[in-house]
């Protein structure tokens, strides 16, 4: 099984039955799946804003978390130093850069739906 990072944008898309989820599910598909640390909490703030926007919909939303934080992923702790010097080098956020740095570190593709963290990521492998 291959490595591969899932960043929240992916990861988001599962738990949520997002319009891109098929394609996210095929991404992952056979893999074993590594993140920063902080997945869950991006995952819970997309759950937050989602159940804000949609209040009917809360209910699908908690379950969609539920199981998004069960699922099998390796979180990875991320040095601040080292995360503060690859935001600054690509100009992505700590948290977008956490992600990149996880992928780096481990040797092993990422997967987003961000495209400034697909091209950082693309530019980090050449």
């Amino acid at each position: 099984m291959p490595d591969k990072v899932i960043d929240a944008s992916v990861a988001a898309a599962i738990a949520f039955a997002e319009p891109r989820a098929n394609e996210a599910g095929e991404l992952i598909e056979g893999s074993t799946l590594h993140a920063p640390s902080l997945l869950p909490y991006e995952l819970c703030n997309a759950a937050r804003r989602k159940s804000s926007r949609d209040p009917r919909q809360a209910k699908f939303i908690a379950s969609g978390l539920r199981t998004a934080l069960a699922a099998n992923v390796d979180l990875v702790a991320v040095p601040a130093a080292e995360l503060l010097a690859l935001a600054l080098e690509t100009g992505l956020t700590a948290y977008d850069a956490s992600y990149l740095w996880v992928a780096k570190s481990l040797g092993c593709e990422l997967l987003t739906f961000d495209e400034q963290l697909a091209r950082a990521a693309r530019a980090a492998q050449a």
